[in-house]
Order: structure tokens, then sequence, then C-alpha cells
């Protein structure tokens, strides 16, 4: 691979794109675009329903808080965000991880109309498994290592966490805009190695901030993944990529979907930088050694409210 010209082009664009952004456009890689928006559909069908059917899979914490959230449940820094939600994770069983993963114990909650929700997700969980797989093999070579660094105790073994989310459009009274807060999700940064954000086409709501500190708009290109990388790969990184702070804010008149696919290490991985000429060339960084389980059970520990 390492050998191969057009894997080295590709690596190159990642490099500048991680560098640079922390945020990059994904295109050419074998899913159907009818499968794209089959995924978002049915994800927008399901926030059609009333809220009594929705909460017949409301999220808890016995159920590992896996589940459907309505608007204002989730919490960014302390303000709800307008978004309603199901959060899945990788299912976790009964001392799977011992104390560090009884949090995060349980199954995902599916709906079950239409009956071929949980068959859809997981086939589309699989896939998405597998682009990721195949780009960080691209990330670890442009951080100077080979194409493996993030398989075996690192990432060989993947934890992931899908969230399919609905986003309220703008709605109109006697000619003004009225929204109760307007920030969809507010600026955060991802929590593990790589996001594969699968948004729809025709809303503008995606914002990233760039490293003069401004916010931009990440517009919907057809048939791509918006793909962004998380805090588990700054610090393998030893800061040379950033986990790049966004946030949504859907001032469409459109109802919003966005599938969003988070790649992570290994749930048990004690991760600190990778030991390569690049990542020695950027320094000394001060990064504490992060357990990825302990990290994102206390987001998780944090995010919700009244659950």
């Amino acid at each position: 691979m390492a050998e191969d010209p057009g894997v080295l082009e590709v690596v190159k664009q990642l490099d500048k794109a991680c560098t640079e952004a922390g945020f990059f456009y994904v295109k050419g890689h074998g899913f159907p675009e009818t499968l794209l928006k089959e995924v978002r559909d049915v994800t927008r069908r399901f926030f059609e329903l009333s809220y009594e059917e929705k909460a017949k899979i409301k999220m808890t914490p016995a159920a590992g808080f896996r589940g459907y959230q309505r608007l204002g449940e989730n919490i960014t820094k302390g303000v709800p965000d307008m978004h309603e939600a199901i959060d899945c994770y990788r299912e976790v069983t009964k001392d799977m991880y011992g104390d560090l993963g009884k949090v995060m114990e349980g199954s995902n909650q599916w709906p079950q109309n239409p009956p071929t929700f949980k068959v859809l997700m997981e086939e589309y969980v699989s896939l998405c498994r597998d682009l990721a797989r195949k780009i960080m093999r691209g990330i670890a070579l442009a951080l100077g290592g080979s194409p493996n660094e993030f398989e075996g105790q690192r990432a060989g073994d993947p934890f992931w966490v899908m969230r399919l989310i609905g986003y309220p459009g703008v709605s109109s009274v006697n000619g003004t805009n009225v929204h109760k807060n307007d920030i969809g999700c507010g600026a955060h940064t991802d929590y593990g190695l790589l996001t594969l954000l699968n948004q729809d086409d025709d809303v503008n709501a995606l914002q990233v901030r760039n490293l003069s500190g401004e916010w931009i708009t990440a517009p919907p290109v057809p048939g791509t993944f918006v793909c962004n990388i998380g805090d588990m790969l700054k610090i393998y990184s030893n800061g040379l990529y950033e986990s790049t702070l966004h946030r949504v804010i859907n001032n469409n008149s459109k109802y919003r979907v966005s599938v969003v696919y988070f790649y992570e290490t290994n749930f048990d991985t004690a991760v600190e930088p990778l030991d390569t000429h690049k990542t020695r060339a950027n320094g000394n960084k001060e990064f504490k050694r992060a357990v990825y389980g302990e990290h994102l059970t206390g987001k998780v520990l944090t995010n919700f409210v009244d659950l």
C-alpha cells in the first residue's frame, strides 16, 4: 500500500485535510447513493411518528443510554440541543469490559416500524466500519506509520457509536421566524477516531470552526460522506491533527436528517501518541494518556437531562 502511487496521492490529500481543517469529504466509497438516501428516509419516517410511538424505544440508563430522546434532552455544555435522536452503540454484554463498561452495558433499541429498520441499520453500520477502517489505514500512512497502526490493541476490535438525528426547521409565525433555540447541536468535538456523516442533500446546517476561529458552512455534497477526526486521533497524532469544533444551526424551513457513524478505538484502549518520525517531529506535547471507554462514559453521563 505504501508504495502505490494512487494510494500515496490520497494519503497526501488526507494529511493536508487533517492538518489544515480536520474535516474532509469522501467520495468513491462504494456505498450506493440509494442506500445513503434510504437510511436517511427511514430515519425521517420514524421522526414523523407520534411521540407516544417514538417513546416506545425511549433512552434509559438501564438500556446503556441507547434509544430515542426528544427535543432538548441532549445537552452540549449545559445548553439543550434542538434535535431529536436515536442513539445506538456497539452492544456491550454483562461484564464484557468489567467496571469500565458497566454504564454502556445493553442492547440497541430499534423501532419496530418499518420492520426492516434493524436489518438496514446493521448492514449500514457494517459498511461504515469497513470504510472507516480503510480511511484509518490512509491516516496511519499519513502519520508516517504502517497501514496497520490502528489495528490490534489500538483499534483492531473497534467500538462504534451511531446517532440518527432530526433537526426541526425554523417555523414561521406571522412572517417572523420562531425558534426557542437556534442551535441544533452546540459546538463540540467528537470523542473517538473518525466520524462519517451522511446528511440531507438540500439543507445547509453544519458549521466547522477553521484555524482562524471563523465558523464556515460545510455544505452537503450529494453522494459523499463528511468526515472529521475525533479526540482520540488528536492524541494519537501528537497534536498534528486537530479534533475540530463543529456545530449545527438549521435556519432552513426544512426538517434536516443526519445519520452519524463514529468509528472508535477498542473500548478499553489506553490512547497515547504514536511513535513515528512525524509525530516525534511535532515535539513533546502534554497529552494525558486517555482510556477511550472512560472518555466516552464521562461524556455520556453528562449529555442528557432528566433521564
